[in-house]
């Protein structure tokens, strides 16, 4: 199932357990992985070619939507990334552990590369 098409969007406090995130990517038909981030520098704004979601289990950080606006992340938030979305994710400064779905089973460094924000399909 794809995402409808627009911009990047944070559901606050959408899960409280593990299980709630894996039925919430299996209604999406995504591919569910785990991805622990541990420090890192703010990426620059860009976007993906395909549906992703992440779901926070620990750590806190940021994202940025295309505007450049600061929304907070933080356990038990989701973070909806539709194909063509131009955002980017922030600094971290502690451990996060996040289970991203993918709509496509790749591997999760091989398909969501950094892709310039001025050639999103969404782009207005």
């Amino acid at each position: 199932m794809a995402l409808e098409p627009g911009p990047m969007c944070v559901i606050h406090n959408f899960f409280t357990t593990k299980s709630e995130v894996l039925t919430d990517i299996d209604k999406l038909d995504f591919w569910p992985t785990t991805y622990v981030s541990d420090r890192m520098d703010e990426l620059p704004l860009h976007w993906h070619d395909v549906d992703n979601c992440g779901y926070v289990l620990s750590g806190s950080s940021y994202v940025l939507d295309e505007n450049g606006n600061r929304v907070e992340l933080g356990p038990g938030d989701k973070l909806v990334i539709p194909a063509g979305a131009i955002h980017a994710e922030g600094e971290v400064t502690e451990r996060m552990v996040y289970i991203v779905g993918l709509s496509v089973a790749e591997n999760l460094f091989d398909k969501l590369t950094l892709l310039d924000p001025s050639d999103s399909p969404l782009k207005s």
